[in-house]
């Protein structure tokens, strides 16, 4: 058993200030009031975080690498698969679950990133590594005016997708792409789609039916458009705001028909950039902390000095002050880490640590279905983050396990 006492715990609906908690193999077992004291002491390692606050485990739906690491990308010197080193790299910024995320790619490129996301997935995991979830695609069925940094030679027409291979001819077939999705099985969780492309909702009722979550993005929609598309099942925007028209008090757009709906959850990314604060405490206020979930939209520079170089996809990408950059300045995803997610919501932001432990854990394992993640409470598994009085990262615990803890190794 593993005890870290008295710090200020976030639970799901309030603040239990000095609290302790007990891990037990990879379950929470006791959350109480007050400092340790127990008998057992010498035998339980004993942790004393006054001063402290302790979260759940972040949980990141859309990342697309860190610390010079793209998805798309194949094996590092160690060999290695990109997820799997992401996974290795990500506990460090308090991420303890995470979807990799690719951009639209060919169905070669597609199948190997599902294959490695599948191998990280296979039981026997690394015990120091954040838990890889089914990936996320951002994907090739987007609409090309709102495309940004996603490649124009791989986008695809939902209503090819769903017709037959034909013969063989220059590049790829969308429907080779729904080959790949259904080969991978369990292994994909997400795929964002533009509903008003031509197929665009049977391509979201055919994903549906087969268990996919659809999540609705890089799209012009209309609100009526938005509309249709909920009401047949998709239950996700893609980064709200970002890659869709303006909110307008007379055309409200896929935007309004996310703020305005129950049924579906907004990603929003909180890096204070993409999204001003204000904002994003406007979404919050309005779909309520179950209903946002925070991502970073990471790429390969997240973690790294600005100026610094990688890629996006094949792409390459810069680091600016504030975001990931193409070579002509287009924007490119984000340079922040989870941590810093947390940071910007509970300082620029001003939400309460509740509501931000709900956006950056919570909310996203509520909506992928992951019961017992997500949370502080006895029973819940032991995805923990310690964070200091600056609210940054000093423990991260995956499953009871220690897998980072500051200024070693």
């Amino acid at each position: 058993m593993t005890i870290l006492s008295g710090a200020q715990l976030v639970l799901p609906d309030r603040i239990l200030a000095p609290g302790t908690l007990a891990i037990d193999g990879d379950r929470i077992t006791d959350v109480r009031e007050g400092s340790w004291s127990g008998r057992d002491a010498r035998r339980s390692p004993v942790f004393a975080f006054h001063g402290h606050t302790i979260v759940p485990g972040f949980i990141d739906v859309h990342v697309h690498g860190l610390e010079g690491i793209d998805t798309l990308d194949g094996h590092d010197d160690s060999g290695r698969t990109a997820v799997a080193a992401m996974a290795s790299r990500l506990p460090r910024y308090g991420v303890t679950a995470f979807c990799p995320t690719t951009v639209a790619c060919a169905p070669d490129a597609l199948r190997r990133v599902l294959e490695s996301v599948a191998a990280a997935r296979r039981p026997g995991r690394d015990l120091g590594a954040a838990r890889v979830l089914p990936a996320h695609l951002e994907s090739n069925f987007i609409n090309p005016d709102f495309r940004g940094a996603q490649p124009a030679g791989c986008l695809r027409s939902p209503r090819q997708a769903l017709s037959p291979i034909h013969q063989p001819s220059d590049g790829f077939q969308a429907a080779e792409l729904l080959a790949e999705i259904v080969r991978a099985g369990a292994d994909v969780g997400i795929v964002t789609v533009a509903p008003e492309l031509d197929g665009g909702l049977d391509l979201v009722r055919w994903l549906i039916a087969r268990g996919y979550r659809v999540s609705l993005g890089h799209s012009g929609a209309t609100f009526e458009q938005a509309l249709e598309a909920i009401a047949a099942g998709a239950r996700q925007a893609t980064h709200l705001f970002n890659r869709m028209p303006p909110l307008a008090h007379r055309a409200p757009g896929l935007a309004g028909a996310v703020l305005s709906s129950d049924e579906i959850a907004a990603e929003i990314i909180c890096d204070g950039y993409h999204v001003h604060p204000a904002l994003v405490r406007t979404a919050v206020t309005s779909k309520h902390p179950s209903r946002v979930m925070a991502i970073t939209d990471g790429t390969a520079l997240s973690g790294l000095a600005v100026g610094s170089r990688g890629s996006l996809g094949g792409q390459p990408i810069v680091a600016g002050e504030s975001a990931a950059l193409l070579a002509d300045g287009t924007l490119a995803g984000s340079v922040c880490t989870m941590d810093r997610v947390f940071r910007m919501l509970v300082g620029p932001t001003r939400l309460p640590l509740v509501a931000a432990a709900a956006l950056c854990a919570t909310t996203a394992a509520r909506e992928m279905g992951l019961e017992d993640l997500g949370v502080i409470a006895p029973g819940a598994i032991a995805d923990l983050v310690v964070l200091d009085d600056r609210l940054s990262v000093v423990q991260t615990y995956v499953g009871g396990h220690l897998a980072y803890r500051r200024n070693e190794p």
